[in-house]
């Protein structure tokens, strides 16, 4: 297999946490005070706690990042690594950017034993790699895990979003990724992607198949397009008044995270009542603890209300009705090779749902790369089912 060549790595901010670092209490109330502007200020002053916008940045989602991962007991750093301000050899910025400040990535590397396989995890569309927080602790138990914030979400820089394209658009992220390898000097490791960020891996590993050790795909979006799966309701929707204004709205580029800005201080609230929806009365799986559901509501506020960028990516790669305009399966049977389906209850959420289930199918398809696991890791364990 083919190493890349090793490259410096520009560090801004480098951190190194553990768990017995903040108690519930102390990073419930961190949460809140980072929640309103102070209440000496002119603004404090001027308008009642329930009128003020809440306001974020690069640091804030940081910070919220910090509260959230207090409940990891592994030890981790947390850098923001620097890609450059664009691919090399290319004339355009990341991507068609006014500006060619250099952009930085968001990493955080969990401690891990020595030798063990390093395991890169990718978010999906409109999550940050915060999302993985349940997970952290058993997976850095067999795995070197390092997390990251695409290009343009959570922690990560999020420069101007001017592509124009499908191919504009998977190039945004493939090629920011593969700076964002080259400048951590990786090779020859396990790549996992949940949704969006499975389209986004599946697409990487198949441009740079001499780094990807193994694929894990999560939920994966991208594998069907429209053409593949047509509606008669969607069809006949598109017709109506309705379908034409949703339509109108995608096209346009309207994302649920331009909603939660629009609301300002309401914003919060709104982001409170979906965590808890859908981590707590509609999950399917271990329900959020309060201390859990308070500092994860938190962290999606800071990294939804923060500069559009990486999120405009939606109407390039998806077709109204969120179907893929460049599908993965014409790709994959392009590059055949060995696939693997298990499956484990829980919601497309899996991770935060069903954690111990989520553990067990990735130790599983990992089975061949993890010491010790040997013939016993051949069977299916319970819960896990093959598709």
């Amino acid at each position: 297999m083919r190493r890349a060549a090793a490259a410096a790595v520009t560090v801004t901010t480098t951190t190194r946490m553990a768990a017995e670092g903040m108690s519930t209490a102390a990073a419930a109330a961190e949460a809140t005070a980072t929640a309103a502007p102070a209440a000496g200020s002119r603004w404090g002053r001027a308008w009642p706690s329930a009128l003020r916008w809440i306001p974020t940045s690069t640091d804030r989602i940081i910070a919220a990042e910090k509260r959230l991962l207090s409940i990891v007991k592994t030890g981790y750093v947390q850098e923001q690594v620097n890609i450059g301000s664009s691919p090399p050899g290319s004339k355009v910025r990341w991507f068609r950017s006014s500006s060619d400040e250099p952009r930085f990535i968001n990493t955080v590397t969990f401690d891990s034993e020595e030798n063990a396989p390093t395991l890169v995890m990718v978010h999906g569309y409109g999550a940050s790699q915060g999302f993985f927080f349940r997970n952290f602790d058993a997976l850095a138990s067999r795995f070197r895990v390092i997390a990251i914030d695409q290009l343009g979400w959570g922690g990560s820089s999020r420069p101007d979003f001017t592509c124009k394209s499908t191919e504009e658009t998977e190039a945004w992220f493939i090629d920011s990724f593969e700076e964002w390898r080259k400048a951590k000097n990786l090779s020859n490791f396990i790549l996992l992607g949940h949704s969006f960020g499975g389209y986004v891996a599946a697409k990487y590993a198949l441009q740079h198949p001499e780094h990807v050790q193994h694929l894990i795909l999560v939920g994966p979006a991208g594998f069907s397009s429209e053409t593949e799966h047509s509606s008669e309701w969607l069809t006949k929707f598109r017709a109506t008044w309705k379908g034409m204004l949703v339509n109108h709205l995608w096209e346009s580029n309207f994302t649920p995270q331009r909603i939660v800005r629009g609301l300002g201080p309401w914003g919060p609230g709104l982001v409170q009542r979906y965590t808890s929806a859908r981590f707590g009365s509609h999950s399917t799986g271990e329900l959020l603890t309060e201390q859990e559901s308070t500092l994860l509501t938190d962290y999606i506020y800071h990294t939804l209300a923060a500069k559009a960028s990486g999120e405009l990516c939606l109407k390039h790669i998806f077709s109204f009705g969120a179907f893929v305009r460049k599908p993965l399966l014409q790709r994959s049977y392009e590059h055949p090779g060995d696939l693997e389906s298990i499956c484990t209850i829980g919601g497309h959420f899996v991770f935060i749902d069903n954690p111990s289930g989520f553990h067990s199918a990735v130790f599983h398809a990992c089975r061949k790369f993890l010491s010790g696991d040997g013939e016993e890791g051949l069977s299916l364990p319970e819960g896990l089912t093959s598709a």
